[in-house]
C-alpha cells in the first residue's frame, strides 16, 4: 500500500493563561440540501482537521531547529516552506540542495511533514524584458524550465515531501509578472509542473496556488471567486488533488459573507469567504475533492495604512485564530483538510514588514498570545480530540511526549 493511500485510507514572550475549553461532540449533517456537499468527500488526502503552519527556514540552520521545535510544540503536524526556484537553481543548471536536504533532515527528525510550494522564478527564467522590481513573481518565459525543476525537486524528495503547492496568488498582477492575472495561463503552468511532479512522486498531494480575496476585477486582480470559475473552465482540476485557497481575516471569523453583505460590506471581507468558492466546486461536480485553507491569519499591523483599517490586538488575534480553526472543525469536515496558520515569521522581518504583524512567532523569536492559544488548544483528527491543555502542562513545556492528529507526528 503506497503511502498516499495510507493517507487517504488529508510581541515579546508571554505566558497566557488560557482556560481548558469544553469541546462538544461533532455531528454532521447529511442531508441532501447541505450546499457544500461535504458527504461527496470520501477519500480525503489530508486528514480533517491537517493542522499546519507556514515557516521561514531556509538560509538559518540554528534558527530553524529552533521554530521547528515551536511548531511540535504546537501540536502542529504539517509546515509549509517556500521552495524557491531562485534559491536552488540561481544559474541556470546550477543546482543547490544543501539548505533543502538540512531542512528535510530536521523536519523528519521532528516528525513533522513538509508542505513545499514551489515558485520564484530565477531571473534567467524571467521573459525577456521582465523587471523583477516590478513583481514579487512571474510566470517563467519557457513553462519547460520550471517543469524540470518541479520535477527535479519530487525526484530527489520522493517519498519525503508530503504535498506541493504550486505557486501563489495567479489572481493577483503582481504574482503574474505585473500581467493581467490569466486563469488558463496558470493551468498550462500548473499543468507542467504538475505532470512532472506525478512522474517523479505519484504519492505527492498538489495543491493549487491558494487565491487572494480581492474586490478589484481589472489589470490588477481578478476576485478569487470568479478566478475560481475561470480555473474550472480551463480544467485546472486534472492537475491536482486538492483546491488551494487563502483566507485572511478582516473580521471576527463566525461572520459570513451574506451577514457581511447586509451590513454593507463585502463578501470576500470575511474568513468565511472559502463557503463561496467551496460552492463554486460544487457547482462544477467537484464536490468530492478537498480544500486546503494555505493562509489564515488576522493583522496587528497599525502602522501600515493598508492594514491598520483591519488590525486587530494581540488577545483578539489569538482569539480569532483558535475560533476560526474550531469553526472549520464544527462546520466544514471534511471538505477541509489542511489548514495552515501564518506566520513562524521570517528572522529577516522587522516592524516595517507588513507581514510582521501577522506572524504568530515573531522573528525576534517572541511567542505571540496566537502562537500559545493555538499550542493549547484543541485539535480535532477525524472521529478523535485531542483535549485542549493548560499553559503550564508537561505537554506544553516540551516535559512529556505530544499527542499528534497524524501518524506523522510520531518520530520514528
Amino acid at each position: 500500500m503506497s503511502r498516499l493511500e495510507k493517507r487517504r485510507g488529508w510581541a515579546g514572550l508571554r505566558r497566557l493563561a488560557l482556560p481548558l475549553f469544553f469541546v462538544p461532540v461533532l455531528w454532521f449533517s447529511t442531508s441532501s440540501t447541505d450546499p457544500f456537499m461535504g458527504r461527496a468527500v470520501t477519500n480525503p488526502p489530508f486528514e480533517s482537521l491537517t493542522y499546519g503552519v507556514q515557516a521561514f527556514l531556509w538560509w538559518d540552520p540554528t534558527i530553524a531547529a529552533l521554530r521547528l521545535d515551536s511548531i511540535r510544540t504546537m501540536v502542529f503536524s504539517h509546515v509549509k516552506q517556500t521552495f524557491a526556484w531562485k534559491d536552488v537553481e540561481p544559474v541556470k543548471g546550477e543546482l543547490h540542495f544543501a539548505n533543502a536536504d538540512r531542512l528535510l533532515e530536521e523536519v523528519e527528525r521532528r516528525g513533522l511533514s513538509l508542505v513545499a510550494r514551489l515558485s520564484d522564478t530565477p531571473d534567467w527564467a524571467l521573459p525577456p524584458g521582465a523587471d523583477a522590481s516590478q513583481f514579487l513573481d512571474s510566470p517563467p518565459a519557457d513553462l519547460g524550465d520550471f517543469a524540470r525543476y518541479c520535477g527535479t525537486i519530487a525526484s530527489r524528495y520522493r517519498g519525503r515531501i508530503a504535498a506541493y503547492q504550486i505557486w501563489n496568488e495567479p489572481n493577483l498582477a503582481r504574482e503574474w509578472g505585473n500581467n493581467p492575472p490569466d486563469a488558463a495561463g496558470y493551468v498550462e503552468l500548473l499543468r507542467a509542473c504538475s505532470e512532472a511532479i506525478r512522474a517523479a512522486d505519484p504519492d505527492a498531494i498538489l495543491i493549487s496556488a491558494g487565491l487572494s480575496p480581492t474586490g478589484n476585477y481589472d489589470a490588477t486582480a481578478h476576485p478569487d471567486d470568479v478566478f475560481l470559475q475561470e480555473l474550472y473552465d480551463a480544467g485546472f482540476q486534472r492537475y491536482i488533488d486538492v483546491v488551494g485557497v487563502h483566507a485572511p481575516g478582516y473580521s471576527h471569523p463566525e461572520l459570513s459573507p451574506d451577514e457581511a453583505e447586509a451590513r454593507g460590506s463585502q463578501r470576500f471581507f470575511t474568513f468565511r469567504r472559502v463557503e463561496d468558492l467551496r460552492k463554486i466546486m460544487v457547482a462544477n461536480g467537484d464536490a468530492a475533492r478537498q480544500m486546503a485553507i494555505l493562509e489564515v491569519g488576522w493583522t496587528r499591523d497599525n502602522i501600515n495604512p493598508a492594514y491598520s483599517w483591519f488590525a486587530v490586538d494581540e488577545k483578539t488575534q489569538a482569539r480569532h485564530l483558535v475560533a476560526a480553526y474550531r469553526y472549520a472543525a464544527f462546520h466544514w469536515r471534511p471538505w477541509i483538510g489542511l489548514m495552515s496558520a501564518i506566520y513562524i515569521a521570517d528572522p529577516r522581518w522587522t516592524p516595517k514588514n507588513e507581514e510582521y504583524h501577522w506572524s504568530i512567532f515573531t522573528s525576534e523569536g517572541w511567542q505571540t498570545p496566537a502562537y500559545v492559544a493555538l499550542a493549547n488548544m484543541e485539535k480535532y483528527c477525524g472521529n478523535r480530540v485531542i483535549p485542549a491543555r493548560e499553559p503550564d502542562s508537561p505537554q506544553a513545556l516540551g516535559l512529556a511526549p505530544i499527542e499528534f492528529c497524524t501518524e506523522a507526528g510520531a518520530p520514528g
